[in-house]
Protein backbone atom coordinates (compact mmCIF):
# COMPACT_ATOMS: atom_id res chain seq x y z
CA UNK A 1 0.00 0.00 0.00
CA UNK A 2 0.88 3.90 -0.26
CA UNK A 3 2.29 5.20 2.67
CA UNK A 4 0.26 7.28 3.56
CA UNK A 5 -1.97 4.48 4.32
CA UNK A 6 0.21 2.39 6.08
CA UNK A 7 0.27 4.66 9.28
CA UNK A 8 -2.14 5.12 12.38
CA UNK A 9 -3.95 7.82 10.17
CA UNK A 10 -3.93 6.06 6.96
CA UNK A 11 -7.78 5.93 7.13
CA UNK A 12 -7.94 9.63 7.80
CA UNK A 13 -5.76 10.24 4.93
CA UNK A 14 -7.68 8.10 2.31
CA UNK A 15 -11.20 9.66 3.58
CA UNK A 16 -9.82 13.50 2.69
CA UNK A 17 -8.24 12.55 -0.39
CA UNK A 18 -11.95 10.24 -1.62
CA UNK A 19 -13.22 13.69 -0.71
CA UNK A 20 -11.13 15.63 -2.76
CA UNK A 21 -11.83 12.86 -5.45
CA UNK A 22 -15.26 13.29 -4.94
CA UNK A 23 -15.35 17.49 -5.52
CA UNK A 24 -13.00 16.99 -8.61
CA UNK A 25 -15.03 14.27 -10.05
CA UNK A 26 -18.38 16.67 -9.24
CA UNK A 27 -16.98 19.58 -11.04
CA UNK A 28 -16.22 17.78 -14.00
CA UNK A 29 -19.50 16.56 -14.15
CA UNK A 30 -21.31 19.66 -13.90
CA UNK A 31 -19.25 21.45 -16.05
CA UNK A 32 -20.53 18.16 -18.99
CA UNK A 33 -23.92 18.65 -17.87
CA UNK A 34 -23.22 22.89 -19.10
CA UNK A 35 -21.69 22.17 -21.69
CA UNK A 36 -24.98 19.43 -23.13
CA UNK A 37 -27.05 22.18 -22.33
CA UNK A 38 -25.13 25.27 -24.12
CA UNK A 39 -24.38 22.59 -27.07
CA UNK A 40 -28.20 22.43 -27.32
CA UNK A 41 -28.43 26.03 -27.20
CA UNK A 42 -25.95 26.90 -29.42
CA UNK A 43 -24.98 23.60 -32.12
CA UNK A 44 -23.11 25.70 -34.41
CA UNK A 45 -20.49 26.63 -31.52
CA UNK A 46 -17.66 24.22 -31.51
CA UNK A 47 -16.69 24.98 -28.14
CA UNK A 48 -19.92 24.19 -26.32
CA UNK A 49 -19.25 20.26 -28.77
CA UNK A 50 -16.26 19.18 -26.83
CA UNK A 51 -17.02 16.24 -24.70
CA UNK A 52 -20.81 16.95 -24.35
CA UNK A 53 -21.58 13.66 -25.46
CA UNK A 54 -19.13 11.50 -24.13
CA UNK A 55 -19.28 11.62 -19.95
CA UNK A 56 -16.48 8.66 -19.64
CA UNK A 57 -13.98 11.26 -21.36
CA UNK A 58 -14.97 13.91 -18.22
CA UNK A 59 -14.44 11.10 -15.89
CA UNK A 60 -11.07 10.68 -17.58
CA UNK A 61 -10.16 14.10 -17.35
CA UNK A 62 -11.60 13.98 -13.95
CA UNK A 63 -9.35 11.22 -12.03
CA UNK A 64 -6.63 12.45 -14.04
CA UNK A 65 -6.87 16.12 -12.76
CA UNK A 66 -7.56 14.46 -9.59
CA UNK A 67 -4.73 11.89 -9.18
CA UNK A 68 -2.46 15.51 -9.95
CA UNK A 69 -3.87 17.58 -7.48
CA UNK A 70 -3.66 14.70 -4.77
CA UNK A 71 -0.19 14.16 -5.63
CA UNK A 72 1.39 17.41 -5.83
CA UNK A 73 -0.99 18.70 -2.46
CA UNK A 74 0.80 15.60 -0.60
CA UNK A 75 4.50 16.37 -2.14
CA UNK A 76 4.05 20.09 -0.63
CA UNK A 77 2.68 18.76 2.68
CA UNK A 78 -0.42 19.92 2.90
CA UNK A 79 -1.69 16.67 5.63
CA UNK A 80 0.80 18.48 8.00
CA UNK A 81 -0.64 21.72 7.57
CA UNK A 82 -3.71 23.42 9.63
CA UNK A 83 -2.98 27.00 9.13
CA UNK A 84 -6.02 28.54 6.42
CA UNK A 85 -3.30 30.45 4.82
CA UNK A 86 -0.88 27.84 4.88
CA UNK A 87 -3.52 25.37 3.24
CA UNK A 88 -5.32 27.89 1.11
CA UNK A 89 -1.22 28.69 -0.74
CA UNK A 90 -0.16 24.63 -1.43
CA UNK A 91 -4.52 24.19 -2.42
CA UNK A 92 -3.53 27.41 -5.23
CA UNK A 93 -0.32 26.04 -6.06
CA UNK A 94 -1.53 22.17 -6.49
CA UNK A 95 -4.26 22.98 -8.84
CA UNK A 96 -2.41 25.53 -10.72
CA UNK A 97 0.63 22.84 -11.27
CA UNK A 98 -2.07 20.21 -12.34
CA UNK A 99 -4.03 22.30 -14.70
CA UNK A 100 -1.16 23.35 -16.02
CA UNK A 101 -0.12 19.82 -16.62
CA UNK A 102 -3.28 18.46 -17.92
CA UNK A 103 -3.25 21.63 -20.41
CA UNK A 104 0.03 21.18 -21.94
CA UNK A 105 -0.87 17.43 -22.49
CA UNK A 106 -3.54 17.87 -24.41
CA UNK A 107 -1.79 21.07 -26.43
CA UNK A 108 0.65 18.35 -27.52
CA UNK A 109 -2.04 15.85 -28.47
CA UNK A 110 -3.24 18.00 -30.67
CA UNK A 111 -6.62 19.52 -28.86
CA UNK A 112 -7.70 22.81 -29.79
CA UNK A 113 -7.41 25.84 -27.51
CA UNK A 114 -11.42 25.60 -25.65
CA UNK A 115 -10.46 21.89 -24.37
CA UNK A 116 -7.04 24.12 -22.44
CA UNK A 117 -9.85 26.96 -21.96
CA UNK A 118 -12.39 24.29 -20.02
CA UNK A 119 -9.57 23.16 -18.18
CA UNK A 120 -8.44 26.21 -16.69
CA UNK A 121 -12.00 27.02 -15.63
CA UNK A 122 -11.99 23.65 -14.32
CA UNK A 123 -9.17 24.44 -12.28
CA UNK A 124 -10.53 27.56 -10.87
CA UNK A 125 -13.70 25.36 -9.87
CA UNK A 126 -11.54 22.88 -8.25
CA UNK A 127 -10.11 25.40 -6.18
CA UNK A 128 -12.89 27.39 -4.84
CA UNK A 129 -13.84 23.51 -3.96
CA UNK A 130 -11.13 22.76 -2.33
CA UNK A 131 -10.48 25.50 -0.06
CA UNK A 132 -14.08 25.66 0.86
CA UNK A 133 -13.78 22.08 2.02
CA UNK A 134 -10.94 22.95 3.95
CA UNK A 135 -12.11 25.99 5.57
CA UNK A 136 -15.06 24.40 6.53
CA UNK A 137 -13.02 21.00 8.10
CA UNK A 138 -10.66 23.83 10.00
CA UNK A 139 -13.59 25.67 11.38
CA UNK A 140 -15.91 22.85 12.46
CA UNK A 141 -12.90 21.09 14.46
CA UNK A 142 -12.26 24.33 16.37
CA UNK A 143 -15.69 24.72 16.66
CA UNK A 144 -16.22 21.04 18.53
CA UNK A 145 -12.55 21.84 20.28
CA UNK A 146 -11.86 18.49 19.11
CA UNK A 147 -9.20 18.46 16.18
CA UNK A 148 -9.07 16.15 13.44
CA UNK A 149 -10.25 12.64 14.20
CA UNK A 150 -8.34 9.87 14.94
CA UNK A 151 -6.64 12.13 17.59
CA UNK A 152 -3.05 10.54 19.04
CA UNK A 153 -2.32 10.26 22.50
CA UNK A 154 1.85 11.48 22.87
CA UNK A 155 4.12 11.56 25.86
CA UNK A 156 7.18 14.05 25.93
CA UNK A 157 10.30 12.81 27.17
CA UNK A 158 12.19 15.51 28.17
CA UNK A 159 11.02 18.40 30.19
CA UNK A 160 13.42 21.04 29.50
CA UNK A 161 13.33 23.90 27.75
CA UNK A 162 12.60 22.66 24.30
CA UNK A 163 10.26 19.76 26.25
CA UNK A 164 7.69 22.51 27.98
CA UNK A 165 8.14 24.28 24.61
CA UNK A 166 6.84 21.34 22.56
CA UNK A 167 4.05 20.50 25.25
CA UNK A 168 2.62 24.23 25.09
CA UNK A 169 2.11 23.62 21.21
CA UNK A 170 0.75 20.46 21.71
CA UNK A 171 -1.88 21.86 24.22
CA UNK A 172 -2.63 24.87 22.05
CA UNK A 173 -2.91 23.04 18.70
CA UNK A 174 -5.16 20.07 19.18
CA UNK A 175 -5.69 20.52 15.21
CA UNK A 176 -2.53 18.70 15.14
CA UNK A 177 -4.10 15.57 15.76
CA UNK A 178 -1.96 14.95 19.31
CA UNK A 179 -2.81 15.04 22.73
CA UNK A 180 -0.47 15.31 25.29
CA UNK A 181 -0.40 12.78 28.12
CA UNK A 182 2.04 13.86 30.10
CA UNK A 183 6.33 14.34 30.46
CA UNK A 184 8.91 11.89 31.09
CA UNK A 185 12.34 13.10 32.68
CA UNK A 186 14.73 11.63 34.62
CA UNK A 187 15.54 14.26 36.41
CA UNK A 188 13.18 17.09 37.09
CA UNK A 189 10.51 16.71 39.91
CA UNK A 190 7.32 14.81 39.47
CA UNK A 191 4.97 18.11 38.90
CA UNK A 192 3.81 20.71 36.47
CA UNK A 193 3.03 18.03 33.63
CA UNK A 194 5.98 15.89 34.28
CA UNK A 195 4.47 12.43 35.37
CA UNK A 196 7.17 9.61 35.64
CA UNK A 197 10.55 8.68 34.75
CA UNK A 198 11.19 7.26 31.18
CA UNK A 199 11.94 4.22 32.82
CA UNK A 200 8.09 4.16 33.33
CA UNK A 201 7.59 4.44 29.59
CA UNK A 202 5.88 1.13 29.31
CA UNK A 203 3.13 1.26 32.42
CA UNK A 204 2.22 4.87 31.86
CA UNK A 205 1.89 4.06 27.35
CA UNK A 206 -0.52 1.12 28.25
CA UNK A 207 -2.20 2.79 30.81
CA UNK A 208 -2.83 6.18 29.07
CA UNK A 209 -3.19 4.34 25.66
CA UNK A 210 -0.38 6.29 24.17
CA UNK A 211 -0.02 6.46 20.34
CA UNK A 212 3.33 7.71 20.12
CA UNK A 213 6.34 9.58 22.11
CA UNK A 214 7.97 12.56 21.16
CA UNK A 215 11.94 13.15 22.07
CA UNK A 216 12.78 16.72 23.35
CA UNK A 217 16.23 15.17 24.48
CA UNK A 218 18.02 15.57 20.97
CA UNK A 219 21.79 15.83 22.30
CA UNK A 220 21.33 12.95 24.72
CA UNK A 221 22.15 9.97 22.10
CA UNK A 222 21.84 6.81 24.66
CA UNK A 223 18.16 8.09 25.86
CA UNK A 224 17.57 8.77 22.32
CA UNK A 225 18.17 5.13 20.86
CA UNK A 226 16.44 3.88 24.38
CA UNK A 227 13.50 5.53 23.70
CA UNK A 228 13.10 4.40 20.32
CA UNK A 229 13.67 0.46 21.09
CA UNK A 230 11.31 0.67 23.90
CA UNK A 231 9.21 2.41 21.65
CA UNK A 232 9.26 0.17 18.58
CA UNK A 233 8.24 -2.72 21.16
CA UNK A 234 5.39 -1.45 22.41
CA UNK A 235 4.40 0.00 18.54
CA UNK A 236 4.57 3.33 19.22
CA UNK A 237 5.02 6.28 16.93
CA UNK A 238 8.78 7.95 17.45
CA UNK A 239 9.18 11.77 16.26
CA UNK A 240 11.84 14.17 17.37
CA UNK A 241 11.58 17.60 18.55
CA UNK A 242 15.09 19.26 16.72
CA UNK A 243 16.54 22.00 18.57
CA UNK A 244 16.94 24.70 16.29
CA UNK A 245 18.61 27.28 18.42
CA UNK A 246 15.67 30.00 17.34
CA UNK A 247 16.04 29.89 13.81
CA UNK A 248 13.54 29.01 11.41
CA UNK A 249 13.74 25.58 8.56
CA UNK A 250 12.80 25.62 5.75
CA UNK A 251 13.21 22.10 5.67
CA UNK A 252 10.18 19.54 5.38
CA UNK A 253 9.25 19.32 9.01
CA UNK A 254 5.99 18.64 10.22
CA UNK A 255 4.97 21.22 12.43
CA UNK A 256 3.22 21.67 15.70
CA UNK A 257 2.46 25.01 15.77
CA UNK A 258 6.26 26.47 15.38
CA UNK A 259 7.38 23.56 16.95
CA UNK A 260 9.16 21.56 14.36
CA UNK A 261 9.02 17.16 14.39
CA UNK A 262 11.11 14.34 12.65
CA UNK A 263 9.44 11.09 12.51
CA UNK A 264 11.90 8.72 13.68
CA UNK A 265 9.39 5.39 13.57
CA UNK A 266 6.26 5.46 12.14
CA UNK A 267 3.48 2.09 13.06
CA UNK A 268 2.19 0.89 9.82
CA UNK A 269 -1.32 0.11 10.52
CA UNK A 270 -3.75 -1.96 8.01
CA UNK A 271 -5.76 1.05 7.78
CA UNK A 272 -7.47 -0.09 4.63
CA UNK A 273 -8.25 -3.94 6.24
CA UNK A 274 -9.76 -1.81 9.06
CA UNK A 275 -11.69 0.49 6.47
CA UNK A 276 -13.40 -2.84 5.09
CA UNK A 277 -13.63 -4.34 8.46
CA UNK A 278 -15.86 -1.24 9.17
CA UNK A 279 -17.77 -1.17 5.77
CA UNK A 280 -18.98 -4.87 6.62
CA UNK A 281 -19.38 -3.92 9.85
CA UNK A 282 -21.95 -1.49 8.80
CA UNK A 283 -22.97 -3.23 6.37
CA UNK A 284 -23.82 -6.37 8.05
CA UNK A 285 -25.54 -5.01 10.96
CA UNK A 286 -27.73 -2.64 8.62
CA UNK A 287 -29.09 -5.75 6.86
CA UNK A 288 -29.42 -7.99 10.23
CA UNK A 289 -31.45 -5.05 11.98
CA UNK A 290 -33.50 -4.78 9.45
CA UNK A 291 -34.53 -8.59 8.23
CA UNK A 292 -34.33 -9.25 12.45
CA UNK A 293 -37.20 -6.60 13.00
CA UNK A 294 -39.57 -9.10 13.61
CA UNK A 295 -37.75 -10.99 16.32
CA UNK A 296 -36.67 -7.86 17.91
CA UNK A 297 -40.24 -6.84 18.29
CA UNK A 298 -41.19 -10.47 19.56
CA UNK A 299 -38.47 -10.61 22.14
CA UNK A 300 -39.28 -6.68 23.53
CA UNK A 301 -43.08 -8.02 24.01
CA UNK A 302 -42.38 -10.85 25.72
CA UNK A 303 -39.61 -8.99 28.00
CA UNK A 304 -42.62 -6.60 28.90
CA UNK A 305 -45.02 -9.04 29.47
CA UNK A 306 -43.02 -11.08 32.07
CA UNK A 307 -41.37 -8.47 34.45
CA UNK A 308 -41.36 -5.24 35.38
CA UNK A 309 -38.27 -3.00 34.27
CA UNK A 310 -37.47 -1.54 30.79
CA UNK A 311 -36.76 -3.73 27.32
CA UNK A 312 -33.13 -2.75 27.15
CA UNK A 313 -30.50 -2.75 29.78
CA UNK A 314 -27.98 -0.03 29.13
CA UNK A 315 -25.07 0.31 30.95
CA UNK A 316 -21.43 1.80 30.37
CA UNK A 317 -18.66 -0.65 29.14
CA UNK A 318 -15.42 0.22 28.16
CA UNK A 319 -14.15 0.67 24.88
CA UNK A 320 -11.33 1.01 22.51
CA UNK A 321 -8.76 2.86 23.99
CA UNK A 322 -10.98 2.64 27.58
CA UNK A 323 -13.11 5.22 26.04
CA UNK A 324 -16.29 4.37 28.13
CA UNK A 325 -19.82 3.78 25.80
CA UNK A 326 -23.59 2.66 26.65
CA UNK A 327 -23.57 -1.17 25.34
CA UNK A 328 -27.43 -1.99 24.93
CA UNK A 329 -28.83 -5.51 25.27
CA UNK A 330 -32.07 -7.01 26.20
CA UNK A 331 -32.47 -7.38 29.47
CA UNK A 332 -32.49 -10.80 30.73
CA UNK A 333 -32.19 -9.95 34.84
CA UNK A 334 -33.94 -8.80 37.40
CA UNK A 335 -34.09 -4.58 37.08
CA UNK A 336 -32.30 -4.46 40.62
CA UNK A 337 -29.06 -6.43 39.27
CA UNK A 338 -26.57 -4.13 39.74
CA UNK A 339 -27.04 -3.88 42.57
CA UNK A 340 -27.23 -7.26 43.74
CA UNK A 341 -23.60 -7.93 41.99
CA UNK A 342 -21.65 -6.33 44.61
CA UNK A 343 -23.05 -8.80 47.08
CA UNK A 344 -22.46 -11.91 45.05
CA UNK A 345 -18.98 -10.85 44.43
CA UNK A 346 -17.78 -13.45 46.80
CA UNK A 347 -19.38 -15.93 44.92
CA UNK A 348 -17.47 -15.40 41.26
CA UNK A 349 -16.33 -17.91 39.46
CA UNK A 350 -14.27 -16.16 37.23
CA UNK A 351 -10.49 -15.77 37.86
CA UNK A 352 -9.31 -12.07 37.97
CA UNK A 353 -11.27 -8.86 37.33
CA UNK A 354 -14.62 -10.91 35.32
CA UNK A 355 -17.94 -11.27 36.53
CA UNK A 356 -19.61 -14.72 36.04
CA UNK A 357 -21.49 -17.52 38.62
CA UNK A 358 -23.17 -20.40 37.33
CA UNK A 359 -26.97 -20.17 38.16
CA UNK A 360 -26.88 -16.64 38.68
CA UNK A 361 -30.33 -15.69 40.52
CA UNK A 362 -30.56 -12.01 38.73
CA UNK A 363 -31.77 -14.09 35.50
CA UNK A 364 -35.16 -14.27 34.79
CA UNK A 365 -36.93 -17.30 32.97
CA UNK A 366 -36.94 -15.54 29.78
CA UNK A 367 -33.08 -14.05 30.30
CA UNK A 368 -32.00 -17.84 30.66
CA UNK A 369 -33.51 -18.75 26.90
CA UNK A 370 -32.11 -15.63 25.68
CA UNK A 371 -29.04 -15.95 26.60
CA UNK A 372 -28.82 -19.39 25.69
CA UNK A 373 -29.46 -18.41 22.20
CA UNK A 374 -27.39 -15.27 22.59
CA UNK A 375 -31.10 -13.32 21.26
CA UNK A 376 -30.20 -10.82 23.74
CA UNK A 377 -26.59 -9.07 22.21
CA UNK A 378 -28.87 -8.24 18.88
CA UNK A 379 -29.46 -5.21 19.88
CA UNK A 380 -25.79 -4.21 19.83
CA UNK A 381 -25.77 -4.16 16.42
CA UNK A 382 -27.19 -0.68 17.14
CA UNK A 383 -23.62 -0.02 19.32
CA UNK A 384 -22.23 -1.10 15.50
CA UNK A 385 -23.83 1.32 13.49
CA UNK A 386 -23.21 3.85 15.40
CA UNK A 387 -18.79 2.86 15.95
CA UNK A 388 -19.35 2.10 19.13
CA UNK A 389 -18.44 -1.82 18.74
CA UNK A 390 -17.59 -3.98 15.94
CA UNK A 391 -18.88 -7.52 14.90
CA UNK A 392 -16.01 -8.98 15.76
CA UNK A 393 -13.56 -8.31 18.70
CA UNK A 394 -13.03 -8.51 22.26
CA UNK A 395 -15.77 -8.71 24.38
CA UNK A 396 -16.53 -5.34 26.02
CA UNK A 397 -16.30 -5.07 30.03
CA UNK A 398 -18.21 -3.17 32.38
CA UNK A 399 -16.48 -0.25 34.28
CA UNK A 400 -15.57 -1.65 37.34
CA UNK A 401 -13.77 -4.91 35.89
CA UNK A 402 -11.97 -2.54 33.92
CA UNK A 403 -11.00 -0.54 36.49
CA UNK A 404 -9.25 -3.68 37.86
CA UNK A 405 -7.02 -4.12 34.91
CA UNK A 406 -3.48 -4.67 35.80
CA UNK A 407 -1.13 -3.23 33.34
CA UNK A 408 -1.15 -6.27 30.66
CA UNK A 409 -4.91 -6.31 30.52
CA UNK A 410 -4.95 -2.44 28.87
CA UNK A 411 -3.60 -4.30 25.35
CA UNK A 412 -6.96 -5.68 24.81
CA UNK A 413 -8.81 -2.34 24.11
CA UNK A 414 -6.23 -1.45 20.97
CA UNK A 415 -9.37 -2.22 19.01
CA UNK A 416 -12.93 -1.88 19.14
CA UNK A 417 -15.18 -4.37 21.13
CA UNK A 418 -17.20 -6.96 19.35
CA UNK A 419 -20.45 -8.56 19.81
CA UNK A 420 -18.45 -11.63 19.92
CA UNK A 421 -15.02 -12.56 19.56
CA UNK A 422 -12.23 -15.59 19.52
CA UNK A 423 -12.83 -15.85 23.59
CA UNK A 424 -16.31 -16.87 22.67
CA UNK A 425 -15.81 -19.12 20.12
CA UNK A 426 -12.84 -21.15 21.67
CA UNK A 427 -12.86 -20.77 25.20
CA UNK A 428 -16.57 -19.66 26.03
CA UNK A 429 -16.66 -21.73 29.27
CA UNK A 430 -13.07 -21.54 30.22
CA UNK A 431 -13.41 -19.75 33.97
CA UNK A 432 -9.54 -18.50 33.53
CA UNK A 433 -9.84 -14.51 32.96
CA UNK A 434 -5.96 -15.12 31.95
CA UNK A 435 -7.41 -17.41 29.24
CA UNK A 436 -9.49 -14.96 27.76
CA UNK A 437 -7.21 -11.99 28.13
CA UNK A 438 -4.65 -14.22 26.14
CA UNK A 439 -7.13 -14.75 23.50
CA UNK A 440 -7.97 -11.30 22.84
CA UNK A 441 -5.02 -10.22 22.64
CA UNK A 442 -4.30 -12.86 20.18
CA UNK A 443 -6.89 -12.27 18.61
CA UNK A 444 -5.44 -8.41 17.76
CA UNK A 445 -1.84 -9.37 17.18
CA UNK A 446 -2.90 -12.05 14.42
CA UNK A 447 -5.73 -9.80 13.11
CA UNK A 448 -7.46 -10.34 9.77
CA UNK A 449 -10.29 -10.04 7.85
CA UNK A 450 -10.21 -13.73 7.14
CA UNK A 451 -10.00 -14.56 11.20
CA UNK A 452 -13.01 -12.26 11.51
CA UNK A 453 -15.29 -14.19 8.97
CA UNK A 454 -13.81 -17.64 10.25
CA UNK A 455 -15.37 -16.22 14.28
CA UNK A 456 -18.34 -15.37 12.62
CA UNK A 457 -18.89 -18.35 11.06
CA UNK A 458 -18.38 -20.23 14.59
CA UNK A 459 -20.65 -18.04 16.49
CA UNK A 460 -23.56 -18.89 13.97
CA UNK A 461 -22.70 -22.57 14.92
CA UNK A 462 -22.33 -22.10 18.57
CA UNK A 463 -25.67 -19.82 18.32
CA UNK A 464 -27.85 -23.04 16.47
CA UNK A 465 -26.68 -25.23 18.92
CA UNK A 466 -27.63 -22.54 21.52
CA UNK A 467 -24.12 -23.00 23.76
CA UNK A 468 -24.87 -19.52 25.15
CA UNK A 469 -25.07 -19.51 29.54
Amino acid sequence: MPAPLQGRLGWIWFRSASAAFGLVTLNWLLLGGLLVALHALFPQKRIFGYAAGAPSTLLGIALLHATLITLIAHAEGLRTLTELTGQRWILGKSVLWATGLLCLAYTLQGAVWTVSALIALAGLLHFAALRARHWHKVKHDDSRGEGVRGIRNMLIVGAGRLGRRVALDVKSHPESGRKLCGLLDDRAALEGGVIGRVSDLPELARRGFVDGVILATPHDRNLTLRVLHEARRLHLDVEMAPELFGCKSDSEFERIGDSPVISLHSERSPAVALALKRMVDVAAAAFLLAVLMPLLLLVAALIELQSSGPVLYTALRAGKKGRPFRCCKFRTMVQNADELKVRLRRSNQREGPFFKIAGDPRITSLGRVLRRYSLDELPQLWNVLKGDMSLVGPRPHPLDDFEAYDVEHFARLDMLPGITGLWQVTARRDPSFRRGMDLDREYIRTWSLHSDMRILFKTVLAVICGSGD
